[in-house]
């Protein structure tokens, strides 16, 4: 069977995407102690598929324009050109048309990538797919954790059915490795279901911090809660390491840069906010 392989471009360095995805030479930079092989060649005659193009750099955008182009590469390092003849598959979170009028993204790739487009429909609008999706990855991370998974109540599930999870399949991945986390084998009710959803979900998208005139504006509107502010922004970075390690929330607490125990605090601290926020 021809391969399939994957590759994030928004979890691997800019200066280490590059070789990632062409390979390089030994001795191409610091550290290239050996040749080694790029995911198009390693893809052959398979699949690769590029998840997050649109965070694909500028100076790599023109080059890989080319290999869709005629299937030609150099490894970082090498003179020699290679060919490619794998598929390509790309999936993006972005409006790309838009990062196109915004000169983020090349209009030449974009056009060359747009052969055939699926648009991905929101969870919201997919109905029973969310307890599919629950019962998958419940049944994953249990394993992975080697403990019992949970269970709803027929009010969480309810609520489980209700909520539009804006975050889409990530956030409910999430939200299920948190819930396997801190219940294992519990029977949940909506009430501890609720307290791990995302009641502000414009608190956790990952925005720039405001500069100070606009701190100046948003405190003048009113209404402004920095405790909000801040757990939204713990509830990202969390979410994204829990998704980089796996679920394997040691790794996470490493990707965060704290201890495990602080981590489980971090993510109590959280779960009582939105209790609190429920009860207001």
């Amino acid at each position: 069977m021809p391969p399939f392989i994957a590759i994030n471009c928004a979890a691997i360095a800019p200066n280490l995407l590059e070789s990632t995805l062409f390979g390089h030479a030994k001795g191409a930079f610091t550290g290239a102690t050996t040749a080694q092989v790029g995911f198009f060649e390693k893809a052959a005659d398979g699949t690769l598929f590029l998840d997050e193009i649109g965070e694909l750099p500028q100076e790599l955008q023109a080059k890989l324009l080319r290999v869709l182009e005629n299937g030609e590469y150099q490894r970082v390092g090498e003179t020699a050109t290679r060919k490619s003849n794998a598929r390509i598959v790309a999936a993006t979170n972005l409006v790309l048309a838009q990062a196109v009028r915004s000169n983020d993204f090349r209009s030449d790739l974009f056009h060359r990538l747009s052969v055939f487009t699926i648009n991905v429909p929101s969870l919201r609008t997919l109905g029973e797919d969310k307890m599919l999706l629950l019962d998958h990855f419940r049944r994953i991370y249990a394993q992975q954790m080697q403990c019992p998974p949970f269970t709803l109540d027929e009010s969480a599930e309810a609520s489980w059915n209700s909520y539009s999870f804006p975050g889409n399949t990530r956030e409910l991945r999430n939200i299920v490795i948190r819930l396997v986390t801190k219940h294992p084998g519990a029977r949940l009710t909506a009430r501890q279901l609720e307290s791990e959803f995302d009641l502000h979900p414009e608190l956790s998208a990952g925005q720039t911090p405001p500069t100070e005139t606009g701190a100046h504006a948003r405190l003048q509107q009113g209404g402004f809660n920095l405790d909000d502010l801040l757990m939204g922004y713990t509830q990202t970075y969390i979410d994204a390491a829990m998704e980089l390690a796996h679920g394997n929330v040691s790794e996470a607490a490493k990707l965060l840069g704290i201890a495990r125990t602080t981590l489980y605090s971090r993510m109590d601290a959280l779960q009582k906010h939105r209790s609190q926020q429920r009860n207001q």
